[in-house]
């Protein structure tokens, strides 16, 4: 129960879904976490599932948050050994709806912000010989029709995570990639933008797809960050490891 005891463990993206369930974790395994999104209260309610929590309200798709995410952890805890990439943005947007605006907030938050966040955690990371770990989709290697610009961006973080990894290797920095399948983490209504109506008939659709005929729970991503992040795959580096019930597949 105290692998990461006194680690300090930065998740974007924690107030929900995927990223509140790893923070969790990482919080039980004894570490000191940091949460970043972009509204108070359920950055609050998350950051009172454990006393290691704490959040602060950042925008990923900002570059001049980067560094403010970065200084609160160092501030605070005076180290950084795992930076997850968790915080994303995406649409439902077939080509002949595509704006400017949406594809580049897509790629803001999904490539620019991690970039950003990366640098900045660099010089920490090299410290203790930390890790990243960042979280694709399924959809970033298997083509869907209306989720050009969402798999484009995850494509690209996948590639970042395979040229990092080689890049980063020589001072001891692992980087590795989760590609996650459907998951219950309300990301259709939230991240998508669907009515409830419409999350409902695409849920239902992904099961049907899915091989092992369910959607994934935040939890079962969570333990595989988790175990990424662990000492006992320090020999493990630049993968794009998939967790989606088998959707990659298909």
């Amino acid at each position: 129960m105290n692998a990461f005891k006194d680690k300090v463990v930065i998740v974007t993206g924690g107030s929900s879904g995927i990223g509140r369930a790893a923070a969790l974790q990482f919080a039980t395994f004894g570490a000191h976490v940091l949460i970043t999104g972009r509204r108070v209260a359920p950055l609050d309610e998350a950051a009172k599932g454990h006393p290691n929590i704490e959040a602060m309200v950042a925008d990923t798709s900002q570059p001049e948050d980067a560094s403010r995410t970065i200084s609160k952890a160092i501030e605070r805890w005076g180290r950084l050994d795992v930076l997850v990439n968790n915080a994303g943005a995406g649409a439902i947007m077939p080509l002949a709806e595509v704006n400017a605006e949406r594809v580049i907030d897509i790629f803001a938050v999904n490539v620019l912000g991690p970039s950003l966040l990366a640098k900045e955690a660099l010089p920490h990371l090299k410290m203790k010989k930390g890790t990243i770990i960042n979280i694709s989709s399924t959809y970033g290697s298997k083509a869907g029709a209306g989720l050009s610009h969402y798999g484009a961006s995850k494509a690209a973080l996948e590639y970042l995570t395979r040229a990092w990894a080689l890049e980063l290797a020589p001072i001891g920095i692992r980087v590795n990639a989760i590609a996650v399948g459907p998951t219950e983490s309300g990301a259709l209504t939230g991240i998508m933008g669907l009515s409830p109506e419409q999350a409902e008939a695409v849920k239902q659709r992904e099961r049907e797809q899915v091989p092992l005929g369910r959607r994934g729970l935040p939890e079962e991503v969570a333990h595989w960050i988790v175990a990424f992040a662990s000492s006992g795959n320090e020999w493990v580096t630049g993968q794009v490891f998939g967790v989606d019930g088998g959707l990659g597949l298909t």
